[in-house]
């Protein structure tokens, strides 16, 4: 997922993504442990997807000063 898709969605598709980022990463965990898991690449792309969403979301909710 290339970060230009990423901006371009919305706070709700983006927190979205991530729930369903999260639960592949926990499904290829598994798949990982039991030995079934194929493309061992994958684990690299959710997980760095994982860290796009989340820098751009934080970009786009700025934190509040305390």
């Amino acid at each position: 997922m290339k970060t230009v898709d990423i901006r371009a969605k919305t706070l709700d598709q983006l927190n979205y993504e991530l729930i369903a980022l999260k639960k592949e990463q926990f499904s290829l965990r598994f798949q990982k442990a039991t030995g079934q898991l194929e493309k061992t690449a994958r684990v690299r792309q959710v997980r760095r997807n994982i860290a796009r969403i989340k820098t751009i979301l934080r970009q786009k909710v700025p934190q509040s000063k305390i």
